[in-house]
């Protein structure tokens, strides 16, 4: 189970870290919905914030394979 979510984190971790930065970043659903939410949804801060939150899963992934590697837990 250790395994699984130290994977699941870090393919979430990544995508949170490098999606806001692409150019198909602005082009869905959310970012069309109203000019006030497309400001929000295009701000550096805002993409800041979210790749912080993908640095945080690539965090947590790297100690549950630290975890798995040291044999604590089960």
């Amino acid at each position: 189970m250790g395994l699984l979510t130290a994977a699941v984190c870090t393919m979430v971790g990544t995508l949170l870290v490098l999606l806001p930065w692409l150019t198909s970043w602005g082009q869905n659903l959310f970012s069309g919905s109203s000019a006030g939410w497309y400001a929000v949804w295009m701000n550096p801060y805002f993409r800041g914030a979210v790749s912080g939150v993908g640095v945080l899963n690539l965090y947590i992934s790297f100690l549950e394979l630290l975890r798995l590697v040291r044999g604590t837990g089960s």
